[in-house]
């Protein structure tokens, strides 16, 4: 048996490990044998987690970030990561890095580059303030470092075994669904007014209300938070301007974030089924 992962076995800004207890709640109202298709599929833990509940289900990932990339690498970085434990060895953990052991780690890093990918995500996450993600070494020696290497190394043995990657436009990939019968869509975009850096796309204000589009007579499970208030501005234009509301009907989960003793955030799912048209469960 593979493991089941309650997140993503690699550091993945946005992933929703916060909602999976409530997400495989509500999955055991859908068909176990219904096509998942995952149009943002991030980090892949949506996708993950429908597969180990619903192993009759067919689960679309979308790898739209490469993340496949990643995964393939993890004995590369578990290696590098073995390099810097030494490196930093001595040193107080969750502190600032001297300047010293800053060039030293650089030096190594800049040849693990040299030799080939570097998953500046992972690494980000071990040597970085917390939250801070660069994609590149020459935004890495721009940032001050953290002694916050992990103990153990990355483990993904068994991670989206079944699951059928594709990498293509969501659009795309939802005009290929749409009509199909028992399908959901899984619809987790990067959140508006959060920070987006390490998604391959600079999105705007319209190219979050585009995917709202995909929610129209679609069953689906979207994802968004308190920050993009995009709920309050449907409600809007409903109520004063007649326009349909995506989410009317649509059920609500939230889950609070603490981000310090006294600010957070408020995540939300919304999830819907539609019983009228092809798409019907």
């Amino acid at each position: 048996m593979s493991k089941n992962y309650a997140t993503a076995p690699l550091p993945f800004q946005g992933q929703k490990r916060n909602f999976i207890k409530q997400f495989k709640e509500v999955l055991t109202t859908y068909p176990t044998d219904a096509i998942y298709v995952d149009l943002f599929g991030g980090s892949g833990l949506l996708s993950h987690t429908v597969k180990k509940e619903n192993p009759n289900a067919t689960v679309i990932y979308n790898d739209y970030d490469n993340f496949k990339k990643r995964l393939n690498a993890i004995s590369t970085t578990n290696k590098l990561l073995d390099e810097l434990r030494v490196v930093v060895k001595g040193l107080p953990n969750k502190q600032a890095i001297p300047e010293a052991v800053k060039l030293k780690i650089l030096q190594v890093v800049a040849k693990a580059d040299k030799k080939g990918f570097v998953d500046y995500i992972s690494l980000s996450s071990n040597i970085l303030f917390s939250m801070n993600y660069v994609s590149s070494l020459d935004e890495l020696k721009k940032q001050k470092f953290y002694n916050k290497i992990r103990k153990t190394n990355y483990d993904a043995t068994g991670y989206l075994k079944d699951v059928v990657f594709v990498r293509s436009d969501y659009k795309q990939l939802f005009n290929q669904y749409k009509d199909v019968k028992n399908v959901v869509f899984l619809v987790d975009p990067p959140y508006l007014s959060t920070d987006c850096s390490t998604y391959k796309n600079y999105w705007k204000l319209a190219d979050y209300l585009d995917v709202l589009k995909v929610l129209k007579d679609t069953n689906y499970f979207y994802f968004t938070s308190n920050k993009s208030s995009v709920v309050e501005l449907c409600e809007w234009i409903e109520t004063n301007t007649g326009g349909k509301n995506p989410f009317n009907q649509a059920k609500v989960v939230y889950h609070y974030n603490s981000t310090t003793h006294n600010t957070g955030y408020t995540d939300i799912m919304l999830h819907k089924r539609y019983t009228t048209n092809t798409t019907e469960l």
